[in-house]
């Protein structure tokens, strides 16, 4: 990014629902990129799997922003 309050250059977008068990791929894949000038949205369709815990997780360790919507 250009400055801290910059947005990012593009988004990753990920709908979800009850996919607890496959987003640590998607997750792994995210971060393993070495170009960091993006955002991960992750937009959840009411998950009861644990995937809101999975994600609070990784929004902590991230070292790129990850939004996390639930609806």
């Amino acid at each position: 990014m250009t400055g801290a309050d910059a947005a990012p250059l593009f988004t990753i977008f990920t709908p979800t629902h009850n996919r607890a068990h496959t987003l640590p791929r998607v997750y792994a894949s995210v971060a393993a990129q070495e170009f960091r000038d993006f955002e991960w949205v992750i937009v959840d369709d009411g998950s009861t799997d644990g995937t809101r815990e999975l994600i609070a997780g990784w929004v902590e360790e991230a070292d790129f922003p990850i939004r996390y919507f639930y609806q």
